[in-house]
């Protein structure tokens, strides 16, 4: 079944205006798997004179044979089919001589498979560029997914084609405000349980049934074996390490909440050193993150950074034997007593990421959205302004409030504050709430509090 594609307006605005110059072009488009890079970048070739070409791990020989085939279907000369070069300039060099002045897109995708194959190979891309492409109307995209990869051997300033990029675009996930083209039949709170789940990624949403409860969606697109999604994240994670057990041991501890250094070390039996290299690793593949909180420099804990593999480690992994043999039933009633403080958890990510990207605004213009915690206290989200030495502090109940549910939440948020070492002397503070739904949210506007819940998003 064809899926239809979905949004990305300001990702082809780019592209079209980028290949509307008058001068070659170099164009590096990255992003994690199943983000929806080669969607993209078919559908913005698709009216236009150009190929797309995707990469694969089987040897420099059969992927110069592809670009070969692919040439000639954008030529119309079947001579190329028959050319007899053993590397890619010289068969760039054939191209750029057939096609003259006239314009062209090549979109070469999952590029890191090359340089898998052939460290030199993103030498002999930076002389097509510079000697073959320079000059000429033809226009280069380069894709990838293998974030480390590419972030080092193409977009790092070590790299031979650091310099030649024209312009780069780094995919993200699906906005909160798109999930509705997914999910139409859907309520507000729906479909933040669907993104909770599966992030903004067009492959698994695709994945889901749109005529199907949340609910039913876990227990028959999840976690029955044989769906797509069943299985998707040790699919991704073997396509990134021959080995993935190790990695695959510390995320699903994280995911159950370890983490710290200390806590993964502890549960995991792996020594700190060793740690520190495998953590150092996923962090570079941005399968985890580390965060600080507000005012520390060291310490922090470590995230997974992607929602699907959040969900699918926390209810999925531990689970995989039962379902191995369809005890789905079994499964799902056992795990739907914690998900929904997957959701509360998840619901406080989604609002710093709402305010990050202007989404919900602020009453100033900030520098930074960080998250306190210090001993048995913690605050889910606080905005700073360096300059002006504002400073928000907010908390997140993914649950419904009455006025004096909210008053008591945010009085408990004043008292929190004041254990905050950050400018205290001169700083001016404001308090916001954020909620799944909170009943007259006006009067607590008039009081002078920022209150935000689902239909505000």
């Amino acid at each position: 079944m064809i899926q239809p594609f979905i949004n990305r307006e300001r990702e082809l605005d780019f592209l079209n205006g980028k290949c509307a110059e008058d001068s070659s072009q170099v164009i590096v488009i990255y992003g994690k798997r199943r983000i929806g890079k080669t969607e993209l970048i078919k559908k913005f070739i698709e009216d236009k004179e150009g190929v797309y070409i995707l990469c694969t791990n089987d040897s420099v020989a059969e992927n110069i044979k592809e670009m070969k085939e692919k040439f000639a279907l954008l030529t119309g000369k079947d001579y190329f089919r028959n050319l007899d070069p053993s590397n890619f300039y010289e068969l760039f060099r054939y191209l750029r001589d057939e096609m003259g002045n006239r314009k062209a897109i090549i979109a070469v995708d999952e590029f890191p498979y090359l340089i898998e194959l052939n460290r030199g190979i993103v030498s002999v891309f930076q002389k097509i560029c510079d000697e073959i492409l320079a000059g000429s109307n033809i226009s280069l995209i380069i894709c990838g997914s293998s974030m480390g990869m590419m972030e080092t051997e193409v977009l790092g300033y070590k790299s031979p084609l650091y310099g030649r990029r024209t312009g780069e675009w780094k995919v993200s996930p699906m906005q909160f405000k798109h999930m509705k083209h997914f999910f139409s039949a859907h309520d507000k709170a729906d479909l933040f349980r669907f993104r909770a789940i599966c992030g903004g990624v067009p492959f698994y949403l695709h994945k889901l049934d749109k005529t199907l409860t949340v609910e039913e969606n876990i227990r028959d697109k999840i976690l029955r074996k044989g769906e797509v999604l069943y299985n998707e994240p040790l699919f991704l994670l073997r396509e990134e390490f021959r080995e993935p057990k190790v990695y695959t041991l510390i995320l699903k501890y994280l995911s159950l909440g370890y983490n710290k250094q200390g806590e993964i070390s502890s549960v995991t039996g792996i020594e700190k050193g060793n740690l520190s290299k495998y953590l150092s690793v996923l962090q570079n593949l941005h399968f985890i993150e580390h965060i600080l909180p507000l005012g520390k420099r060291k310490g922090g804990i470590y995230e997974i950074n992607d929602q699907y593999f959040r969900f699918w480690f926390r209810f999925v992994y531990p689970n995989l034997s039962d379902l191995e043999i369809g005890l789905v039933d079994e499964v799902y009633s056992r795990i739907s007593f914690q998900i929904n403080s997957y959701y509360g958890k998840e619901f406080e990510n989604f609002v710093i990421e709402q305010i990050k990207i202007k989404e919900i605004l602020m009453p100033f213009y900030f520098s930074d959205v960080k998250r306190w915690w210090y001993k048995e206290e913690e605050i889910d989200i606080i905005v700073v302004s360096q300059e002006t030495k504002e400073v928000l502090f907010g908390e997140c109940k993914w649950k419904t409030l009455d006025k004096k549910d909210a008053v008591n939440v945010i009085k408990d948020l004043e008292r929190k504050s004041e254990y905050v070492k950050w400018n205290n002397e001169t700083r001016k503070e404001h308090f916001a709430l954020f909620a799944k739904k909170v009943h007259d949210k006006e009067s607590l506007r008039k009081d002078g509090y920022f209150v935000f819940d689902l239909d505000d998003m």
